[in-house]
């Protein structure tokens, strides 16, 4: 029967399939959720609130969304399961009415140095096809567009065995795109040998001044034992045959002492060593030393494009693949769009669509060839989301953790409407989020708190965005809290000068920051904000020379044995005190070093791996979870021992250390920091690894305080934060600004920019459409002009 002809009779009763209709999750206890049970509609928008710590994060990823993927792992076979993560289930008693989740979170894309925007989606390899097919001349498959592949000529016998055995002379290549220079990455690195050696000293002398190669260890037998140069003689007079061994020999073997052994040149070695990790993952004084021994300049034989000759002779319409990968997003998709071959039609189209998705969503004004470790946390949550808006899939759920973060105001509106197309296919959305425009358009509000850390962990309100506002909750009561324009501003102490700005997409910039003031850097993602900041900031600022201090939202550096004690330095007074008033040594009170419980070596939990099944973590039965030996718990310092010193919060402990006998001015002093950046509900033992992306930058804030530092450089502070927490942000910030302090923030909330002193506008638009100063000067002058995008979002806010 065809869809014309049928007739409408009266709709059957419902399908007893269609009624499961909610997510029901029951007795949650993950974290600081208190037995929460709730239930969520499916295929609607739903957004979960309250302030920072308060558990969202607990029940939407470590709860609905782990238990989501955990339940798709075990649908594989047992075979393929043991080369998967393993995950544990969620303590929590009945989950119901899971679809499969895909999670679109923050984390920084992966900065491998060969991972660009283009390689993250599927852009690039669409490109690569697209070239091997239309790109005159023909120069080979879509391998020989890819810069991750090497071009590669063997020869030799094959023997093929067809009843009686025959050997095939065969030769075979591949033609690969990678520059062979730079070997894809665009940049080649040069050392500066004075940073390697001392070459007045020799060896034995303790010439070599890179770290961990010393010649007590097996270094020094290497070296004695190579035979290659004489380890007494100084290094300046070496001959040029032993100066090559030393720098740069290919790996030999040699026998040492009965040993076989492998010998390399310094060079390779550190390469390989070093220089194949990301920068920012290496320990402090490694990385100080790479920074001092390696410069990188741009590859001159490919000069950056990381492509082979070959690869970049290839055109279509006088552009190659390397300018296809530089051109700005929204540039590349006009392009593509003038190309008419219906031989490649569907390909074309697909390019297209990926093409326009980029644009949609706000990030038109990236280039594919850009580092994808170079993206911040929005922009990567942003580039995830591509590969899901073209997406045939239904009834999945989607989770996304605060979206907004990194948008203006202007671009926000374009995230609600994606959000709003994902939930009109059909999908279940759940975002975590604390910004008011994004929560206006849910179905569907949950709100946790009341308080954060243990004082939340509880449902306070479940309903409509209407049923929100007048509910009693903090969101609730501060969801339409606007903040107003200051009626005198500070006056500047002096001026930081950027000129001739030209980082990324700067337009020859020229701009004085104002000293002794709150400035706040803003404009539509992608307008050249941390260009201007992060690249033409100069270290030092002023005639006295003030270091200008750096806080970024680059994930700490930390495992599940650090917490914020450890981490800011707090754990080294308290062993102190400890020690002292027990009249034992320090070490004892740590749970890393001579304290820790000898069963779960100081961890508090033991981790079993159970091969092809989840593995589980169990609190340790020795300790009970203490981490410490028993003996460690008999010392007490003002009547607790260490488990419950790092088992208080920073309110409590703030208390504790503050007066009486365990006063310790040293502690107390860091504790107060971290309770004035809003993270008075932390527990000092809480495993850095459950910290979120706006807690970790707000504890390395308390950190930064300490340095004497006079101007501070925040990017985005109010990230993670909730509309409650931005006033303390603000006070705090005031706090610094009244110091004596310069404070510069770069900053997208309205709250942030109404509170400044001074803005500094970029713009008007992303990418090449912004790079240029549109405004600069105080809030109200902006708010009255209204002649930016900015003016205009900040106008509506502030009521004006």
């Amino acid at each position: 029967m065809s869809m014309a002809t049928r007739t409408h009779k009266k709709s059957p009763a419902p399908h007893v399939a269609d009624s499961h209709d909610l997510i029901r999750v029951h007795g949650a206890r993950e974290n600081n959720l208190k037995d929460l049970s709730i239930e969520i509609p499916k295929r609607r928008l739903t957004v979960f609130t309250g302030v920072s710590g308060s558990g969202k994060s607990s029940l939407v990823f470590n709860t609905i969304a782990a238990e989501s993927q955990r339940l798709i792992n075990e649908t594989y076979s047992s075979f393929v399961q043991g080369f998967m993560p393993t995950l544990a289930r969620p303590e929590v008693d009945v989950l119901e009415g899971l679809t499969t989740a895909i999670i679109v979170d923050q984390q920084r894309m992966g900065a491998d140095p060969r991972s660009t925007v283009g390689t993250a989606t599927d852009a690039n390899a669409m490109l690569r096809i697209l070239f091997s097919r239309l790109g005159k001349p023909h120069i080979g498959s879509p391998n020989a567009f890819a810069f991750n592949v090497p071009t590669v000529r063997a020869s030799g016998a094959i023997t093929v065995e067809r009843g009686d055995r025959k050997a095939v002379k065969a030769t075979f290549t591949r033609t690969g795109g990678m520059c062979p220079r730079c070997e894809g990455r665009g940049s080649v690195t040069d050392f500066d040998l004075s940073a390697l050696y001392d070459d007045s000293k020799s060896l034995n002398e303790g010439a070599l001044t890179i770290p961990g190669y010393s010649m007590d260890g097996w270094y020094g037998r290497i070296f004695r034992g190579c035979g290659l140069f004489d380890a007494d003689k100084p290094i300046r007079k070496y001959t040029k045959r032993e100066f090559h061994d030393l720098l740069h020999k290919e790996p030999t073997k040699i026998k040492v002492e009965g040993i076989n052994l492998t010998y390399e040149g310094l060079i390779p070695k550190i390469q390989k060593s070093m220089l194949s990790k990301d920068v920012d993952a290496m320990q402090p004084h490694i990385r100080a030393f790479v920074e001092r021994a390696v410069t990188f300049a741009v590859c001159p034989e490919c000069d950056g494009t990381r492509l082979s000759e070959a690869a970049r002779s290839s055109k279509i319409k006088r552009i190659n693949i390397a300018d296809a990968c530089a051109m700005q997003v929204s540039d590349l998709a006009d392009w593509v769009r003038g190309l008419r071959e219906p031989s490649v039609g569907p390909l074309l189209e697909s390019l297209r669509q990926t093409l326009d998705s980029f644009v949609e969503i706000g990030l038109g004004y990236l280039s594919l060839d850009r580092p994808s470790g170079t993206l911040s946390g929005g922009e990567a949550q942003r580039t995830k989301m591509i590969r899901h808006l073209g997406s045939s899939l239904t009834d999945t759920t989607y989770v996304f953790d605060e979206p907004t973060i990194g948008l203006h105001p202007h671009d926000i509106q374009r995230m609600n409407d994606l959000l709003l197309r994902l939930r009109d296919k059909g999908n279940t959305v759940l975002v975590v989020e604390h910004k008011p425009e994004t929560i206006a358009i849910a179905d569907h509000v949950v709100d946790l708190g009341p308080g954060a850390g243990t004082e939340g962990g509880t449902v306070c309100f479940e309903g409509t965005v209407e049923g929100l506002r007048a509910g009693g909750t903090i969101t609730g009561r501060h969801f339409d809290d606007r903040a107003s324009l200051k009626d005198t501003v500070r006056k500047p102490t002096g001026t930081l000068e950027i000129r001739g700005a030209t980082t990324n997409n700067l337009r020859n910039v020229d701009v004085d920051i104002p000293l002794g003031v709150l400035a706040v850097v803003t404009g539509v993602a992608g307008s050249g904000k941390s260009s201007l900041v992060h690249g033409s900031l100069p270290h030092r600022s002023g005639a006295a020379g003030e270091d200008v201090v750096t806080i970024d939202q680059s994930a700490i550096r930390g495992s599940r044995r650090s917490n914020p004690a450890t981490y800011s330095g707090l754990l080294d007074p308290i062993r102190k005190a400890f020690a002292k008033a027990n009249g034992v040594k320090p070490a004892l009170f740590s749970a890393n070093s001579e304290g820790a419980c000898p069963a779960c070596n100081g961890a508090g939990v033991i981790y079993t791996d159970l091969a092809m099944m989840a593995g589980v973590a169990s609190t340790c039965v020795e300790c009970d979870g203490k981490r410490f030996q028993a003996e460690v718990l008999e010392y007490t310092f003002g009547g607790r021992d260490i488990s419950e010193v790092l088992g208080m919060s920073v309110a409590e402990a703030e208390t504790f250390f503050g007066a009486g006998e365990a006063r310790t001015p040293a502690a107390h002093k860091i504790l107060v920091r971290l309770a004035d950046v809003g993270l008075g509900y932390l527990r000092l033992g809480q495993p850095l690894t459950t910290l979120s992306g706006g807690e970790r930058q707000r504890l390395k804030l308390a950190t930064h305080l300490a340095e004497k530092g006079g101007v501070y450089v925040l990017d985005e502070p109010t990230t993670g934060l909730h509309l409650a927490d931005v006033e303390q942000l603000l006070g705090l910030l005031d706090r610094l600004v009244d110091s004596g302090k310069s404070v510069i923030v770069v900053e997208h909330h309205q709250a942030v920019m109404a509170h400044a002193d001074w803005i500094i506008d970029l713009g008007p638009g992303a990418g090449h459409d912004g790079g240029k100063i549109v405004f600069e000067g105080p809030p109200a002058d902006l708010v009255a002009a209204r002649s930016t995008l900015t003016g205009e979002h900040l106008a509506a806010y502030v009521g004006s």
